[in-house]
């Protein structure tokens, strides 16, 4: 299977499966003497670990890394880091009947058709598990932007058709609510509506917005490797997501050109923007602004609900799903969306020192 290596020269390789005995990844091209050790990304892998909320699956797991390499005395020794999330709680009996029919909303025919046969406890490789590799290699990617002044900030914007209100988010408040919304109202609307769909055994979804600040001008590649091309990417490559914008996105095809311009000005000896219509990103390069995407998040697949679907002896037959899944996708895939964003920015990063000859003039001068 291709497919599970991404980056260029900050580049990860993904390994495992939800029901194997663990998952992992090699982070591979970050620089030597970074302070990084398992507590750092421990905290990452915290936000997104199942069973910490009625909301989530009650399948619970420590999801605890351990570091194989690449570190020396809580510094990288810029080698390959090879990290371990071990397996604690499966339930592949759980997954039995799913061997002979597929799924609606899941990968079970599209593997069969590609590969003859899947792993069919819990999604193998198409899991939300998966995962746990993308936010410890993020958790290193964070702590090089966190070297550079760059954040990266992710939170839930909207949960079904209840959306936070801007004026009354604090970013501050975002670890106060289960789903991670910063607007403390509009969360405690979304438990309500959650439960409502959770009564009648259904799921919902969500949009989940990202900002990173402290970027600077001019990273990203002309064409085919552009900034915001190669986020798409990233963040599309989760398996929950079903859509990405930048800045103002599906809403500029409404706009006109007068009001989707972003007016350049100098204030105080600083270019800046009136607007920020672009997202933080003009010609595939950084512009210096914010850069704000948008992820939709698609309603958790296994409903326990009655649903029409096929078998292997092309039947068409009625099911109920067994198992432990999650109501809502979104709050455990915000810092997956961070950690996606930060490992592409790192990468992007890296491939912009070698833009400009005075910059390799600057580093190699002795």
């Amino acid at each position: 299977m291709s497919g599970s290596i991404y980056g260029n020269l900050f580049r990860i390789s993904s390994w495992g499966e939800s029901h194997g005995k663990g998952i992992g990844v090699v982070v591979d091209g970050c620089p030597a003497g970074l302070s990084i050790d398992e507590a750092i990304i421990q905290t990452f892998l915290d936000r997104r670990k199942p069973g910490q909320t009625k909301y989530s699956t009650p399948r619970v797991e420590s999801d605890k890394v351990e570091i194989l390499s690449g570190t020396f005395e809580n510094l990288t020794t810029g080698t390959p880091i090879s990290m371990v999330v071990m397996n604690q709680s499966q339930r592949s009996s759980d997954y039995s009947d799913i061997a002979s029919y597929y799924r609606p909303g899941h990968a079970d025919y599209t593997y069969d058709e590609k590969y003859g046969f899947r792993d069919y406890r819990g999604g193998g490789r198409s899991s939300g598990r998966e995962t746990i590799a993308r936010v410890a290699a993020g958790a290193i990617a964070s702590s090089i932007l966190k070297e550079l002044g760059i954040s990266v900030f992710a939170y839930t914007k909207s949960i079904g058709n209840i959306t936070i209100n801007e004026s009354k988010a604090n970013l501050d408040d975002r670890m106060k609510s289960p789903f991670y919304m910063p607007d403390l109202e509009a969360s405690l609307k979304a438990e309500d509506f959650l439960q409502e769909q959770m009564l009648k055994k259904d799921s919902v979804g969500g949009i989940i917005e990202c900002i990173v600040t402290g970027m600077p001008v001019g990273v990203g590649e002309p064409n085919f490797d552009k900034l915001d091309a190669n986020l798409a990417k990233a963040v599309m490559s989760i398996g929950s997501v079903k859509g990405i914008e930048f800045g103002s996105g599906f809403e500029s095809a409404n706009s006109t050109g007068s009001i989707n311009n972003d007016n350049f000005r100098y204030v105080n000896g600083i270019l800046t923007k009136d607007t920020n219509h672009s997202g933080g990103i003009l010609g595939g390069l950084s512009d210096g602004s914010d850069i704000v995407l948008r992820a939709a998040i698609k309603p958790t697949p296994s409903i326990a609900s009655t649903q029409e679907t096929v078998n292997k002896d092309n039947e068409n037959i009625s099911i109920n799903i067994k198992g432990r899944h999650d109501p809502i996708i979104v709050p455990r895939a915000v810092v997956v969306v961070e950690s996606m964003v930060a490992i592409t920015l790192v990468d992007m990063l890296f491939m912009s020192m070698t833009s400009r000859m005075d910059n390799v003039k600057e580093f190699f001068k002795k």
